[in-house]
């Protein structure tokens, strides 16, 4: 919004996303239509891309970035739990990049964002359900790429690493959730910020990325090459399900 975009921001909770569009506004006097979708269920989102249309006349990015997580075991892990990430991570993020294809890419062009991950390049313990799903979301940015680049339709992945001030470092990040930015275990020993990633997915999206299209670009410091596989933390995880 700040480069001259105007916006919509989509979640199942209307209210959360209704309270960012009005600090948004504030921030930057750009429009931002909040929205009300769940991008696990096709309907919706045709609802909400026409919403979109109907309120801009247009849409030229999209970044998909739905996503569910949390640390489990393979050997622990429920059918529905493993379906409930594939879900939301991989067919949502087809569900929606789908539906904006035929009522606006196919036509007009565009550029599509999907935020990814780095769990599934070599192998993550506590993250098989991520990681696979991740690793199909990116499976298809390739595929897209090629089938619609002709129809000057961009796709590419941005994989993020451990970013301060996140949710999903809260959850998930264990004792470097309260480190105030050290990483000791990355090559940049720093956890990234929230502003990196976004100028990342801002370049992604931008005439200055123009040739560029079936990339995964990884913003982690390097740290997918040499963050540690926590087996000790694993064996924790089982010793505590065998008792459940």
């Amino acid at each position: 919004m700040r480069h001259g975009c105007h916006t919509v921001i989509a979640s199942r909770s209307l209210p959360r996303v209704s309270m960012a569009a009005k600090k948004l506004i504030a921030a930057t006097g750009k429009r931002c239509l909040p929205l009300s979708m769940d991008v696990r269920l096709p309907p919706a989102v045709m609802a909400a891309v026409d919403q979109a249309l109907k309120e801009f006349g247009k849409i030229d990015i999209l970044v998909n970035c739905a996503a569910g997580n949390f640390l489990c075991p393979a050997g622990a892990l429920s059918f529905n739990a493993f379906k409930t990430v594939v879900d939301i991570d991989t067919i949502g993020t087809f569900n929606v990049s789908r539906v904006l294809y035929e009522k606006f890419f196919r036509d007009h062009g565009g550029v599509i964002v999907n935020i990814t991950a780095t769990l599934s390049m070599r192998g993550q313990v506590l993250q098989l359900h991520a990681g696979a799903a991740k690793a199909a979301v990116d499976a298809m940015t390739r595929h897209l790429a090629v089938e619609w680049g002709h129809q000057n339709i961009r796709v590419n992945s941005l994989a993020p690493g451990a970013i301060s001030g996140t949710e999903g470092l809260r959850r998930l990040g264990g004792s470097m959730a309260s480190s105030k930015l050290k990483h000791p275990f990355s090559p940049i020993p720093r956890l990234g910020t929230k502003t990196e990633i976004a100028h990342s997915v801002l370049y992604l999206a931008s005439p200055l990325a123009s040739y560029i299209s079936g990339i995964v670009l990884v913003v982690d410091g390097g740290s997918w090459m040499t963050f540690p596989n926590d087996i000790e933390q694993l064996l924790e995880f089982e010793s505590s399900s065998a008792k459940l």
